[in-house]
């Protein structure tokens, strides 16, 4: 893979890491969203979480809009491995 398909490849995983940060997080419900921490966490995956969440059925009281975001990138890794 060139050096370009590789900083892409690492940016997703990182990006992936982020985002099961913010899943764990969602398992705490006090968690003190002005932390900077966590309001970085909510700022860098809420752009890319919420037109996903849109679009998904509601009624549920599970948020699948992660996972969706998850297959996502994995499919855009494979992609990118394939094209690099």
């Amino acid at each position: 893979m060139s050096s370009i398909g590789d900083l892409l490849a690492q940016l997703l995983q990182i990006y992936q890491l982020v985002l099961l940060a913010r899943v764990l997080l969602s398992w705490f419900p006090d968690i003190d969203r002005s932390n900077a921490i966590v309001q970085f966490l909510y700022d860098v995956t809420e752009p890319v979480l919420e037109p996903v969440r849109r679009r998904l059925p509601r009624g549920s009281t599970i948020d699948f809009s992660p996972l969706v975001v998850f297959f996502g990138i994995s499919v855009l890794s494979m992609i990118i491995r394939a094209i690099f």
